[in-house]
């Protein structure tokens, strides 16, 4: 007889020597083993278990130490749960060929690490139940439990500790051993409730009814996870200790039917949160390309408006386009200065995130580049600052323009108005019919009027040069003016050789006559320049002017009071002119002659004389007026010239002052990343915060430019200068403050403690000679050795290949943190991704669609359906889909 209490008292180690894998109990002995109630226990716990194998070769044992004596049904259960084949058995009846069965059995199991001692074959085909059961114990032993561990613990022990992490945190349940710690029936209930929660109500389990509670689990256990009944409910409550051996093997059941459960689970974990990445990665991408186009697209049909130089024919149309300038400046680019600077905000961060995650780098569309966006953002401010020179430019010529053209028509009416009737004057023939005297008379007055005539001449030059300068200036109504300006021209040529023809006319006659009265001639030869000096002078007081500035209107001032100074002395030759009048009569009255009309020299009378003088002054007065109203007006815009200066030169050094902060701030960071990134927030307010500042310097601006006033000595700063400076200084604290969140993605991301962010800073601007936040590679190899590395050419050259992929000869402190945490930290591979998949399918080289709608949420489900190509393998079946391809591509070729 086999001594089996000594059996049971060995170790059993695995071939070769290797980990003992289960210790045998030691209450595993003779007495105990005959109580009744332990011994129904085992009967029914192991042949529920061994039929749980049998029947998937079509068969089962109704009692344990009958069934298997004659070897063969142990015999196929091992090749059942082994899934190997065994020697062939012998069919044979006799006692002998039973033996032989049962011992390639038992060296079969001796064969995988088992060392059997005092379980003999002859006990096994004599029927002993205690040596049976006691092999069936060794073979549950072997192959249900010894693989279980828990956090490298002995397969009882692994099994235990797997029991009471999935029951801690259910009430009235305290899992210490695999016997009265489920008596109760809560700890059944328990397990299945933690992974299958919709089999059981475990609120409604009460601990004082232990056998419903126990039948109730089994037989949940028995429908939903084909898991057999192997305990009586009655027999355990019934039981002081129930057999612990029966328990182990039934809880081993739960384990195998949970662990290939939670295997999938974790799996299925690892490939949601990968697709979640992807596809929050891909929904930021889709907002970069629409934002990127939009921008683009905005930019395209802004610059041929901004392009379009055709210019307007009058100063209210001119005017307008640059109103609508105004607008665009005001109301429609700061919006699109935000768009920029997020949309190169959203980029960086996308990268960061990507780089994060080990995926491959953001590659925009054609086009789409963040540089093409700042080119072309070049090419629009390019554009506008053209467009706005050019609105100015053609302000200034439309301005000249309507001077001159209002210069051209006073002259040309003035001149038109002194030739009314000339060629009619010049035509009659008067002189035929004359006497001595009249003819003398006539000659002298045609004398005069040769006089008058060439006074003309210098007018009428400066009409046709205003009418030459109004074309090359390509004024608006050129034709009418030209046409006038030849009009008057023909005459002027038609009143030269009339008068040239009248002349000689009365030279004929004048052989024939008497000399005329001289103090007649006198006065018409005094009166006529005096007479076209005071027309001159008319037209000088009522000229229109421009001016630009203060020194040009005192100018104006200056001329008129020379001029006003000369009036007494004019005064006294009109009175000069007057006096021979005087004289003409004083004779006339004195020796009784009757004057036959008036003076036939000239048709300047003393009246008309008289008249023009009163003319000049009134005009005088009038002038000193608009030229005080001028002085004002230009005072007024100095006024404005200085305004805007004062607060341009204090603006134009606060901008320059807070970016020179910035860059100190970006290099000298202090406190957490999280102290740094409220800082340059705040920071930032304070900066938003002087808005209205600019947008006062805007109104005075806008003063200045409606007031066209084109240049201010009193500033260096022009109002594009400061408006440029201020949107760099928005971008660039923008641009900081993302720096410092993508920080915190790295450091959260890649678990760097705010220690070593702190020790990476602070390296980084040791070797930051220069202070700008970047460094070159002589500098930043430095660094890498003093942070611990040694460095060859080759480990150098790889790290400034990952730093600085663009070889720009710069590293910047994000490429310095992103290269510390990618070398110190572990994140999801494209391997780990690939190695889940196969989890999900089972172990094949392609997954299905109903596995991946299995076991993914549905959106996570039929995002992989829709991206992943059908499996061409071998093994290839209907609807196969690449699981292998589709997790290479999430990560790109270079992970593999």
């Amino acid at each position: 007889m086999v001594d089996y209490h000594a059996a049971n008292n060995q170790s059993l180690y695995s071939a070769g020597g290797q980990q003992i894998y289960m210790e045998q109990e030691n209450d595993w002995d003779r007495d105990l083993l005959l109580d009744p109630a332990w011994e129904k226990q085992q009967r029914k716990t192991f042949t529920a278990w061994c039929n749980s194998h049998l029947r998937k070769a079509g068969t089962q044992i109704e009692n344990i130490e009958e069934d298997f004596r004659d070897g063969l049904k142990l015999m196929l259960l091992l090749e059942v749960i082994s899934g190997e084949r065994l020697p062939k058995p012998e069919r044979g009846k006799m006692r002998v060929h039973k033996i032989n069965n049962v011992n390639k059995a038992l060296d079969f199991i001796a064969s995988k690490g088992v060392k059997l001692v005092s379980i003999g074959a002859e006990e096994i085909v004599d029927g002993n139940a205690k040596m049976t059961l006691g092999m069936i114990w060794t073979i549950i032993l072997r192959f249900a439990i010894q693989d279980i561990s828990v956090e490298e613990t002995s397969a009882k022990e692994g099994l235990l500790l797997w029991c009471q992490r999935k029951t801690a945190p259910y009430k009235n349940v305290n899992v210490q051993n695999f016997h009265i710690s489920w008596k109760d029936g809560l700890a059944f209930n328990a397990l299945i409730h933690r992974h299958r929660p919709e089999l059981i109500d475990y609120d409604k389990l009460r601990k004082d009814d232990p056998v419903t509670n126990l039948n109730n689990a089994f037989e949940v256990a028995e429908r939903y996870l084909d898991i057999p009944k192997m305990l009586d409910a009655e027999d355990i409550v019934g039981t002081l200790r129930p057999d612990e051996k029966a328990i182990m093997t039934y809880v081993s059941c739960f384990y195998h039917a949970f662990s290939g459960a939670q295997k999938a689970e974790t799996a299925a974990n690892r490939i949601c949160k990968v697709l979640a990445v992807n596809q929050e990665n891909e929904h930021l991408m889709e907002d970069y390309e629409k934002l990127a186009s939009d921008l683009l697209e905005w930019i395209r049909r802004t610059i041929p408006w901004l392009e379009n130089r055709a210019p307007e024919k009058t100063m209210t149309e001119m005017q307008q386009k640059l109103e609508d300038f105004r607008d665009y400046r005001r109301v429609h680019k700061p919006p699109k200065v935000q768009e920029k600077c997020q949309l190169e905000i959203n980029f960086n961060t996308l990268q960061t995130k990507l780089r994060l995650s080990n995926r491959p780098a953001f590659m925009p569309s054609e086009g789409r580049m963040v540089s093409d966006i700042n080119g072309a953002w070049h090419k629009l401010e390019g554009a506008e600052k053209g467009y706005e020179e050019w609105l100015l430019n053609e302000i200034r010529r439309l301005e000249r323009l309507d001077h001159l053209a209002e210069k051209f028509r006073q002259k040309a009416a003035i001149h038109e108005s002194w030739t009314d009737g000339k060629e009619a004057m010049l035509t009659q023939k008067d002189y035929e019919t004359a006497t001595l005297s009249e003819i003398k008379a006539l000659l002298k007055k045609h004398e005069a009027f040769e006089s008058d005539l060439a006074a003309h001449q210098d007018r009428v030059e400066q009409i046709a040069a205003i009418a030459q300068e109004l074309n090359e200036l390509d004024y608006y109504d050129s034709p009418s003016v030209n046409a006038r300006c030849q009009k008057i021209c023909e005459q002027w040529d038609a009143l030269g050789s009339l008068t040239q023809s009248r002349r000689e006319s009365l030279e004929r006659t004048e052989k024939q006559l008497e000399s005329i009265d001289e103090l007649y001639l006198e006065y018409a030869k005094r009166a006529a320049p005096f007479n076209n000096w005071m027309e001159g002078a008319m037209e000088d007081l009522q000229d229109m002017f421009i001016v630009h500035n203060i020194e040009e209107i005192q100018g104006l001032i200056t001329a008129h009071d020379q001029f006003k100074s000369t009036l007494p002395e004019a005064n006294k030759e009109r009175e000069s002119i007057q006096a021979i009048q005087a004289e003409v009569h004083k004779i006339a009255q004195y020796n009784g002659i009757k004057l036959a009309g008036n003076n036939p020299y000239t048709t300047i009378t003393p009246q008309s004389i008289d008249k023009k003088w009163e003319k000049v002054q009134q005009l005088v007065p009038q002038r000193d007026q608009a030229l005080q109203e001028e002085l004002a007006r230009q005072q007024s815009n100095d006024h404005l010239r200085r305004q805007f200066a004062n607060q341009a030169n204090m603006i134009g050094p606060w901008i320059q002052n807070k970016m020179e902060e910035i860059g100190r701030i970006s290099i000298e960071m202090n406190g957490t990343l999280e102290d740094q990134l409220t800082h340059l927030r705040q920071y930032e307010q304070s900066i938003i915060e002087y808005k209205p500042n600019i947008d006062q310097l805007e109104g005075d601006h806008q003063l200045i430019q409606e007031a066209l006033i084109f240049d201010n000595k009193y500033t260096a700063y022009t109002m594009e200068h400061l408006r440029v400076g201020w949107e760099q200084l928005l971008t660039t604290i923008a641009r900081t403050i993302n720096e410092i969140e993508n920080q915190i993605l790295t450091r959260d991301a890649k678990g760097i403690s705010q220690e070593q962010l702190h020790e990476y800073r602070t390296s980084f601007n040791h070797f930051d000679k220069k202070r700008t936040g970047i460094m070159d590679g002589d500098d930043f190899r430095a660094l890498l050795i003093s942070t611990g590395n040694s460095l060859g050419d080759a480990e150098f050259a790889r790290i400034m290949g990952i730093v600085d992929p663009n070889n720009s000869g710069a590293v910047t402190f994000q490429a310095f943190i992103d290269f510390m945490s990618r070398e110190t930290t572990d994140t999801d591979t494209a391997d780990q991704v690939i190695a889940s998949f196969k989890i999900l399918a089972g172990d094949k080289n392609y997954i299905t669609a109903e596995e991946l709608r299995r076991e993914l949420p549905p959106d996570q489900a039929e995002y992989c359906i829709a991206r992943m190509a059908p499996y061409t393998g071998p093994d290839a079946v209907p609807g196969a889909l690449d699981y292998m391809s589709f997790s290479t591509a999430l990560y790109g070729e270079s992970d593999l």
